[in-house]
């Protein structure tokens, strides 16, 4: 339902796509990952026909984003990085005008709209300006409007950001449902664990280029090893335990100050941990907590790119956005 061959979108010197392929099954959920910069929102753009590439095919639901734009905007949907919706409006008639604007006419779009609220939990704001509603609300609210026409191939970009975590699992539970019913789902995130819970298949981009693809079984497995976890109890005790898992750990050792958090990888398991123990119950380091765990989503990422996942907006993110139902001011940011 989509796919992309050599895909590539220059600004300037800057390569925001170089040579990327993208094969998506119907009836699945592709997670799109990569640092901010990396290219995922500009590949999105092209998808959803906001943007030209410089060179590369696309196409989506077997048409040609370049060749057929009219025809591919009338089997998807997208919900972007910020709310596109009238604040001016209710619930209701936001979600009723995208029924009206796909030709749904009167009666169904109203229960279309109507639909949508209960789903998202927004039945009882509904008729309230969204000028009224939270964050969060606006984002569900967002993505209902993606999906008044039932679109065969829904793109989210980030939909959960800013999120509190039960509405997270709202919108969880409503893409899953969405692809039971056979869409197919673009999705790039920041939140790991949402691509762990949703994604049938991830490719992992930086650089405009595709740097890692499988399930995150997959993954996981070929970063291979366990991970020691400890937490000390003071900001002084950071340098000796870090030196303490270096000696015994794979690779570098990440420390997160703030927390007092130090993570390494292990070949060796519970062995290993109990000589982690050993070493530092004969010094004067007090430990808060201590684990070995299997490797993470989080640990593939940080692995790959080279560091944490960012909980911000993506390379060309900002401004308002198209969503398949309304205009985009072009802003060409990387």
């Amino acid at each position: 339902m989509i796919r992309t061959s050599g895909l590539v979108k220059r600004y300037g010197d800057v390569a925001a796509l170089d040579g990327l392929d993208l094969v998506v099954p119907k009836g699945t959920i592709l997670g799109l990952l990569g640092p901010n910069g990396a290219g995922k929102t500009t590949a999105v753009r092209i998808l959803t026909t906001l943007l030209e590439p410089d060179s590369g095919s696309a196409e989506v639901a077997g048409m040609d984003v370049i060749a057929d734009p009219d025809q591919v905007r009338e089997h998807i949907g997208l919900s972007g990085q910020n709310a596109a919706v009238d604040e001016h409006l209710t619930g209701f008639e936001n979600l009723d005008m995208v029924g009206r604007l796909y030709h749904l006419g009167k009666t169904k779009s109203r229960d279309r709209a109507r639909e949508l609220l209960d789903l998202f939990e927004l039945d009882e704001a509904g008729d309230r300006p969204t000028k009224t509603y939270s964050g969060g609300m606006r984002r569900r609210l967002d993505l209902a409007a993606a999906l008044v026409a039932a679109p065969e191939v829904l793109f989210l970009d980030e939909p959960t950001t800013g999120l509190d975590p039960r509405s997270r699992v709202v919108m969880w539970g409503a893409i899953r449902d969405l692809v039971k019913d056979g869409a197919t789902v673009l999705l790039t995130t920041q939140y790991m664990e949402e691509a762990d819970q949703l994604a049938d298949d991830i490719v992992v981009i930086d650089h405009g280029k595709m740097i890692a693809h499988g399930t995150a079984d997959e993954l996981k497995t070929q970063l291979g090893g366990e991970r020691i976890e400890i937490v000390v109890g003071q900001p002084s005790d950071i340098e000796l335990a870090r030196s303490i898992l270096a000696e015994l750990c794979l690779g570098e050792v990440q420390v997160n100050e703030q927390s007092r958090h130090l993570t390494g990888a292990v070949d060796g398991g519970t062995s290993v941990l109990q000589e982690v123990l050993r070493r530092i119950d004969a010094t004067d380091v007090t430990l808060l907590d201590v684990g070995l765990r299997r490797p993470t989503l989080d640990d593939v990422f940080l692995t790959l790119t080279g560091h944490i996942a960012e909980e911000t907006t993506d390379e060309d993110a900002g401004g308002d956005h198209e969503t398949g139902r309304a205009l985009i001011k072009e802003e060409e940011v990387v």
